[in-house]
């Protein structure tokens, strides 16, 4: 799916559960999907980060409401884009941003790989490579964006960036480790750590993954 679709998509939604006006509204909803090559920036990124000239980027470029600095995303990695009311659950970003971290390494752990957490950096790592950027936006706490797993993507797109603004830091995927991996072995695995971590019944929409609170 195209980032503006996606984006455009996660932002009705969000709109929808701000505006509380109907029964529907109060359904949260998450998407998993691939991207075509594309650039993102976050609020207020610095583009010394970009290795070309922004006017002219190989890639699509957006400049979006995500918090952190630039990533590439391409086939072969893994998006998932919550968009979630934290009311629910905790009013708090930084738990949410651990959340999103501890998905990723449920999976991995489901994988039989260890994945890690470097102590001051958001993403999760193995063996040092950096396999996961995760960014998210919040209005009156409604989520949205979330989480970038590297698959069986083409790295070559990172090298255009310092991704994430971490220099010296190289980015991974889960096929170097695991040579015969593919995306559909991974994305039902990440289907349901997001479900166990956030607490979240599948309902199928048309289209997109729609996901409801467990009733009490």
């Amino acid at each position: 799916m195209p980032f503006q679709q996606a984006w455009d998509l996660q932002r009705c939604w969000q709109e929808q559960l701000l505006l509380e006006s109907d029964h529907a509204a109060d359904a949260e909803a998450v998407w998993l999907l691939q991207h075509p090559p594309c650039y993102t920036l976050g609020r207020g990124a610095s583009e010394d980060h970009l290795l070309f000239d922004p006017e002219h980027p190989p890639a699509p470029l957006h400049r979006i409401d995500r918090g952190g600095e630039v990533t590439h995303h391409a086939p072969g990695q893994l998006v998932a884009y919550p968009v979630l009311d934290l009311r629910r659950r905790r009013t708090d970003l930084h738990w949410y941003l651990r959340q999103l971290e501890q998905v990723v390494i449920d999976v991995l752990q489901a994988l039989d790989l260890q994945g890690v957490r470097i102590e001051g950096l958001t993403g999760v790592w193995l063996d040092q490579q950096k396999v996961a950027a995760i960014g998210v936006g919040c209005r009156r706490w409604i989520t949205q964006h979330g989480l970038a797993l590297n698959v069986t993507c083409d790295l070559e797109g990172f090298e255009s960036v310092v991704p994430c603004g971490l220099k010296g830091r190289a980015v991974g995927r889960l096929c170097d480790w695991i040579p015969e991996l593919e995306i559909e072995i991974v994305q039902p695995l990440l289907r349901d750590a997001l479900a166990t971590r956030f607490n979240l019944v599948w309902k199928e929409s048309v289209g997109e993954q729609l996901c409801l609170p467990k009733q009490p």
